[in-house]
């Protein structure tokens, strides 16, 4: 069964019945952070909002389970009248560690299967969910295996009470997310270097899992370094047939 990141966008003010739904439909751990959007006044007038005050949600949900959420938010919700909000999916790749994944998709029926691959994808997204105020254990820990940067937001997590039955562990509610691209050949390690150093067993407590990228702007440095490798290593090929 396809695993995604469901992320959800909508006034902070319907975030508490968006979270009863979900947890109904046994999305029961979430990620929230807090937005604003950027519509003009004019606008916002013009569609009978009072204000633009956003909170963004972070859960992992199955593909089976995601027509009936959408269902709901578009019956319960009304998600999908002009203002109110957006939900949508991601496909994820992989998530790090076995316990991590039951932990995310408990009572969701998630059947794993061999890592999905999305065809002419060089580069994955990296989301690490982490206790609030250990992100430089954690981008530490990513860059010893070759991470250049990350991108962290703070959050606050719904459904940790959870956690000690599945990690054998209690979380802190208080999250932060940081974001890393990088190249699809060395997400694994990354991954790894992560779970070892700020994983389960560190303050960090880090969940950590990867989505596709399908195409980047502003990595040039990083293509080009790439060019070069893959350009030395076709000539010690050329070199060794000689």
């Amino acid at each position: 069964m396809p695993l995604y990141l469901m992320i959800t966008i909508a006034d902070r003010a319907r975030f508490p019945g968006i979270i009863a739904l979900y947890q109904q439909r046994n999305v029961l751990s979430s990620f929230i952070t807090l937005g604003h959007g950027t519509a003009t006044g004019e606008l916002l007038n013009y569609f009978g909002l009072d204000n633009s005050e956003k909170a963004v949600c972070f859960s992992v949900i199955t593909g089976g389970l995601w027509t009936r959420v959408k269902q709901d938010l578009e019956r319960k919700i009304h998600i999908d009248v002009p203002g109110v909000g957006v939900a949508f999916i991601v496909p994820m790749s992989s998530i790090g560690g076995k316990r991590e994944l039951a932990f995310l998709t408990e009572k969701q029926g998630f059947e794993k299967k061999e890592e999905s691959v999305m065809q002419g994808t060089t580069r994955e997204l990296l989301v690490i969910i982490s206790n609030q105020g250990f992100n430089d254990l954690v981008m530490d820990a990513a860059r010893a295996a070759g991470a250049h940067g990350g991108t962290v937001l703070h959050a606050r997590g719904t459904g940790m009470e959870r956690a000690e039955r599945f990690l054998g562990i209690s979380l802190a509610s208080e999250k932060d997310i940081t974001f890393i691209v990088t190249k699809s050949s060395e997400k694994n390690n990354i991954m790894r270097s992560v779970m070892e150093k700020a994983g389960m067993e560190s303050m960090a407590k880090s969940i950590v899992f990867s989505l596709p990228v399908t195409s980047t702007a502003g990595l040039r440095l990083l293509d080009d370094d790439e060019h070069n490798e893959n350009q030395a290593n076709q000539e010690n090929q050329d070199d060794i047939n000689k």
